[in-house]
């Protein structure tokens, strides 16, 4: 503890010499501030005054001025300013000499409006109620420091409005997609975290033991293959906003740990999702913002339907400047890609190469809304096939401001095409990632016989970044991964 922990401390012990309890069990407030705010400004313009009231937050600020003292006190859903005189508190007032910055204390008083024209409470009694040990970074230049705003984030809660504001917007997003997709007659689920097959995605998984069976199991790395045993079982319509977990890298868009939201509608195809995701996306802007014309990286982005459909092989004619059907095997586009310039993994098959083109040369071109449709085969081995071109999948993906917000598919339900690409997907899969991808009780549930579906995934995280106009996913994550160090307790 530093010489100003060191002072906290004797404060604290002087206030329990003088009777006070410096952490009590509660304290009934009458209203939260911004609520006492309201009600204040309503009694105003009628002319009456309110009765007394118990309000509660952290000091953040403290002016003494002799025999009075101003200080301001915010509990997360606002700031009020507190008044406090000797003459009314009498000996009560030099315990203000105990308080410090980042104490939270409760006050009890009357509401009034200064000359100034600030609404303050005239405090007639006062309690501590949690005594802060630390002090508080200095606003604007003593929390900059990304790694601690991340590892100490309730700190950049209490000193960063905007941080706070930006998860509130996060809460109010994600509650928003629950209200849509509740009303279009989705029924909300849960599927296990743990499971015996890291399937439905292409990714790396984290592996557990579990000691009681004495078997590794996998977090999962996507929520779409026990959604779909859900479709078979016969609830047609079907969501789930979980968490996921890929062990893969860390960068401005990818978190090892992130929530994603996956739907699934029976007797629907991609036409009917692209139809679905633009709704939902304008919706949840409407509710969590109010507008659905924002602004992402510097740039206007209109959220408003219809989005445009943009073919994959015309995209990939107009901002890579090659067809990609003159390269139908690795070995070919490979080498294209290297004429291209690009670095490329000799690991990696087609569908991996064509989604690093996707990222390279398209991705970054396409901020207004749109829905990137029709992929090869083999970048989805979940997807049904094109109905028109047996060498697509009815595959879309949704990009904004520069970002991939959603992908989905007509989902294949044949088992037999199933099994065959579960078979090539293994067979192509890069040497470095040791999960095995075929799923046999998924192709028995497939057997039992799934209706025609159309499936949506949409991460939340980017979904978040996209309307709080944030450029990293650290920024709307409340805990994002960082690595281990020493933490330093002093």
């Amino acid at each position: 503890m530093d010489a100003l922990g060191q002072q906290r401390l004797n404060k604290l012990e002087r206030l329990r010499a003088r009777g006070i309890n410096p952490y009590p069990h509660s304290f009934q407030r009458s209203y939260r501030i911004a609520g006492a705010l309201a009600l204040f400004l309503e009694q105003e313009k009628g002319g009456n005054t309110l009765p007394e009231m118990k309000l509660a937050g952290r000091i953040m600020a403290m002016r003494g001025m002799g025999k009075a003292t101003f200080a301001d006190i915010n509990d997360g859903s606002g700031k009020i300013q507190l008044f406090f005189r000797k003459d009314l508190l009498g000996e009560k007032y030099s315990l203000l000499e105990d308080l410090d910055l980042g104490d939270i204390i409760g006050a009890a008083g009357k509401l009034f409006r200064t000359r100034a024209g600030e609404v303050t409470l005239e405090v007639a009694d006062y309690w501590v109620l949690a005594k802060s040990l630390r002090p508080l970074p200095e606003k604007w230049h003593g929390l900059a420091d990304t790694d601690v705003r991340y590892r100490r984030r309730y700190l950049d809660l209490i000193v960063n409005e905007e941080v706070r504001h930006t998860f509130l917007t996060r809460s109010r997003i994600i509650t928003a997609v629950r209200e849509f997709l509740n009303n279009r007659g989705f029924v909300e689920v849960e599927t296990p975290v743990f499971q015996p097959l890291a399937g439905g995605a292409a990714a790396r998984p984290f592996i557990a033991h579990y000691q009681a069976l004495g078997e590794d199991l996998y977090l999962r790395i996507a929520l779409e293959l026990y959604l779909k045993r859900l479709i078979v079982g016969g609830l047609d319509r079907v969501y789930e906003i979980g968490r996921v977990f890929r062990n893969e890298g860390i960068d401005a868009r990818h978190n090892p740990e992130f929530t994603m939201l996956e739907a699934y509608q029976a007797y629907a195809d991609y036409n009917d999702i692209m139809r679905l995701t633009e709704d939902l996306v304008e919706h949840t802007a409407t509710a969590a913002l109010g507008k659905t014309t924002i602004e992402f990286d510097s740039k206007p982005v209109n959220l408003r339907p219809p989005y445009r459909r943009l073919d994959y092989r015309e995209a990939m004619k107009q901002f890579w400047g090659r067809d990609i059907d003159k390269y139908p095997d690795t070995v070919s586009l490979r080498t294209a890609m290297e004429e291209s310039g690009m670095t490329v993994d000799p690991k990696k098959e087609r569908g991996k190469l064509l989604d690093e083109l996707v990222s390279t040369y398209i991705e970054p071109n396409l901020i207004q809304p749109t829905f990137l449709i029709d992929y090869p085969v083999e970048t989805a081995p979940l997807a049904k096939r094109h109905r028109d071109n047996p060498k697509l999948v009815e595959r879309f993906e949704l990009y904004v401001g520069g970002m991939e917000i959603a992908n989905a598919f007509t989902e294949l339900n044949d088992p037999l095409d199933q099994r065959e690409r579960f078979k090539d997907q293994v067979k192509g899969r890069a040497v470095d990632t040791d999960t095995e991808v075929i799923d046999d009780d998924f192709i028995m549930a497939l057997e039992q016989g799934m209706p025609p579906t159309g499936g949506l995934g949409i991460g939340i995280d980017r979904l978040v970044m996209l309307l709080t106009n944030r450029q990293t996913i650290r920024e709307v994550v409340f805990f994002p991964q960082l690595k281990s160090r020493e933490q330093d307790h002093d």
